[in-house]
């Protein structure tokens, strides 16, 4: 069965099939080679599939990133980083930095974060003589922080498929979403000691103030999201309401960018967008269920049952196994696809579903930044209109930085337990 599935599922994507007709076709074949086929099982389970409450949460936060990017929202805070570090040796490296760790408290999404921070930093880096592979490589390898500090879009797909508590997700995301901007910032200065560009001056107090605040707007939509979390004050799926309407409002009327003629378009770019995760997020509950029918899940541990009596190798065994995947396969469907066949292991091992959620996640998004379908890396190539190849070079430090926080990760869960228990 686990030969039927991964065949037909790789074998679709080997022939061009977009991944939600790949997942039905897997999910078909595993249906007749259980000689059950039903084309009625298939049309349930993909409507149930996308009839989950906590999946509105996505269509409403992808809406809140487009709606600060055409609001001014993403703007501001580019400004407010250049305030405080722009004048610094290096200093437009660790504005993108910084920057995509504010806004990945915004949007939850990799692709979105460095769409709009590449457009406003990577010609900024270029005119000012930074490398363009480099410059592009640290801006693509710090959006990938966006999807694990909340809020963060494949979380939200972790918690559905896994069934374990979004809002736990989105706190223990946090201290490992700022390791990893932490570690860039180390990297980062390591490598621009050489930099000889012109040094911008260094911003007056009266200057940083006034950057705060023109970006106090924008800065508090992490703070009200994590606080109304925090508190209960709202589900994760309400919290994506609140910082859409929040977005909108503060585009509107505050910075008065955003006008009433744009809000068409940037409900299509959204409904869009929503439209191909949904779609995706349907078919692999498709998949789901036919695996777990099929006792995939159970066959897989049958091979691995020796290593659930060690649940550190057991880790790096399927971490190393979800890097492997990362370079064959996007973000969402692989979390889609493999969360549910390697979760009954994890927990017959005693590891924490909520910790192993996220470090899954940071895993395969570290596949965004790996080539030949690092999505991230095709946006960076768009953007600073150089070639795959040059941006690989440009990155890999960068990566390594990201597999050195993932190792920490595994080697010590208290990064992620210790404090996700104090936020609880």
């Amino acid at each position: 069965m686990i030969g039927v599935f991964l065949g037909s599922l790789f074998g679709s994507l080997t022939l061009g099939v977009p991944i939600a007709f790949a997942l039905l076709a897997s999910a078909v074949m595993l249906m007749f080679a259980m000689g059950t086929f039903d084309s009625q099982i298939v049309a349930q389970n993909l409507i149930n599939g996308a009839n989950n409450f906590s999946l509105m949460a996505i269509p409403f936060f992808v809406l809140a990133g487009e709606l600060m990017n055409a609001g001014g929202i993403s703007k501001r805070i580019v400004d407010f980083s250049m305030a405080l570090v722009g004048h610094i040796r290096g200093g437009l490296g660790f504005v993108a930095i910084i920057a995509s760790i504010l806004f990945a408290g915004l949007s939850g999404s990799a692709v979105a974060d460095t769409a709009a921070l590449g457009a406003i930093l990577i010609p900024m880096m270029i005119a000012k003589g930074y490398n363009v592979n480099t410059s592009t490589g640290i801006i693509c390898a710090s959006g990938i922080i966006a999807p694990v500090i909340p809020p963060s879009i494949p979380m939200i797909l972790f918690g559905v498929t896994a069934g374990v508590s979004i809002t736990d997700l989105f706190m223990g995301g946090i201290i490992p979403g700022v390791m990893m901007g932490v570690g860039l910032m180390i990297g980062w200065f390591f490598m621009s000691r050489k930099d000889t560009s012109e040094l911008p001056p260094r911003k007056s107090a009266k200057e940083i103030w006034k950057a705060i605040q023109d970006a106090s707007f924008a800065l508090m939509l992490p703070v009200i999201i994590i606080g109304g979390l925090r508190g209960g004050v709202f589900t994760p799926t309400e919290a994506a309401v609140v910082a859409a309407f929040y977005a909108l409002f503060v585009g509107l009327f505050i910075y008065r960018e955003l006008k009433m003629e744009e809000l068409y378009h940037v409900l299509i770019a959204s409904a869009k967008t929503t439209s191909v995760v949904m779609f995706v997020a349907a078919a692999a509950m498709v998949s789901a269920w036919l695996i777990t029918v099929a006792n995939v899940p159970a066959e897989i541990a049958g091979y691995m049952g020796s290593l659930v009596e060690s649940p550190l190798i057991l880790m790096m065994v399927i971490m190393i196994f979800l890097l492997l995947i990362g370079l064959v396969m996007d973000l969402t469907p692989a979390i889609l696809i493999f969360t549910p066949v390697l979760l009954p292991l994890v927990k017959m091992a005693g590891i924490d579903p909520v910790y192993f959620g996220i470090v899954m996640v940071i895993n395969l998004c570290i596949g965004l930044i790996t080539p030949p379908v690092g999505t991230v890396l095709y946006v960076g190539c768009g953007i600073s209109k150089i070639s795959l190849v040059e941006l690989t070079k440009g990155i890999w430090p960068f990566l390594v930085v990201h597999v050195i926080v993932l190792l920490l990760l595994i080697l010590f869960p208290e990064i992620i337990t210790v404090p996700l228990a104090w936020l609880n």
